[in-house]
């Protein structure tokens, strides 16, 4: 049998299994589950995901990407079950995009059987810079043969990471000139916001509050800030968390006593002497690359 038409009976058997133990007599406990209930477990599982590709454990990420099918699983039955759509349509549905919004690979009559209403794209011998451009060309026209949502950001779902929203929702905002025009403003923004957050900080008086909105300033910047350098923000903070995971390890493991015991000065020694040897390893392994 042909690879992927083992992958293709395997998947109809999970999600055969999925419709058992949502059935009467199926299991109790995912029976009783919603689509609110389960929500949660979906980004946990997604940022499993992420933590498996970034230690690149192959074993892990392939069940972390089961993991990942099968809140896709609950999804659809629980949808299948009140009558929205099922696992058959949520397949189809992504067969046809893939078909349409890639007419490159599958040709202009076949992306326009599957709902491709733009036609006289670029497609022959095309580089993934002209690829990316039709692709938002043949996304704009599907979205027009869409009722339209009430205003331009209602399309950004809140249910996002904040970072990543805060970004999308300064790209959406670009797309009519409301924007900070180059990077240099929104880094003096950034010192703006700093100063704001500091002042409610020195109040005699703390209004928790107010705090909490001038860090969310601050950190709506430092988001779109990321935008215009084209770093994604929830990438450069999962990196930054895991050099701090290495480096407070190193100092764990390099100090004479429990790190409960040591001064703040003893604290912050042992944390440069880490950082110190963090660059060397890092210089050594380049030389060995260039040599």
């Amino acid at each position: 049998m042909p690879p992927e038409h083992d992958a293709a009976k395997r998947f109809a058997e999970a999600a055969a299994i999925m419709a058992r133990l949502r059935a009467p007599r199926g299991c109790p406990r995912d029976r009783e589950q919603t689509f609110d209930s389960i929500r949660k477990y979906t980004l946990e599982e997604t940022y499993e995901v992420f933590d498996a590709i970034e230690r690149r454990h192959w074993l892990d990420l392939k069940e972390e990407l089961g993991d990942l099918m099968l809140q896709v699983l609950f999804y659809a039955e629980m949808a299948a079950e009140a009558g929205h759509f099922t696992l058959a349509e949520v397949i189809d549905g992504l067969n046809r995009k893939l078909i349409r919004r890639h007419p490159h690979v599958f040709g202009d009559e076949a992306a326009a059987a599957a709902g491709n209403a733009r036609s006289g794209l670029e497609t022959e011998g095309i580089d993934s810079g002209q690829v990316l451009r039709n692709w938002e060309e043949i996304k704009k026209a599907e979205k027009s043969v869409r009722p339209e949502a009430a205003g331009l950001l209602d399309g950004v779902p809140r249910s996002m990471p904040a970072l990543h929203e805060a970004g999308k929702l300064g790209s959406k905002a670009a797309k009519v000139g409301f924007d900070w025009p180059e990077v240099h403003g929104l880094i003096d923004k950034l010192r703006e916001e700093t100063a704001e957050l500091e002042a409610e900080l020195t109040r005699p008086q703390h209004v928790p509050q107010a705090i909490a909105e001038e860090l969310g300033d601050l950190l709506f910047t430092a988001a779109n800030l990321a935008r215009h350098i084209k770093i994604d923000p929830e990438m450069a903070l999962r990196d930054t968390n895991a050099k701090f995971r290495r480096r407070f390890a190193a100092m764990e493991s390099s100090s004479p006593r429990p790190l409960e015991e040591l001064s703040s000065a003893e604290l912050e020694e042992l944390w440069i002497a880490a950082k110190r040897r963090e660059a060397a390893a890092r210089k050594t392994e380049t030389e060995e690359k260039v040599s």
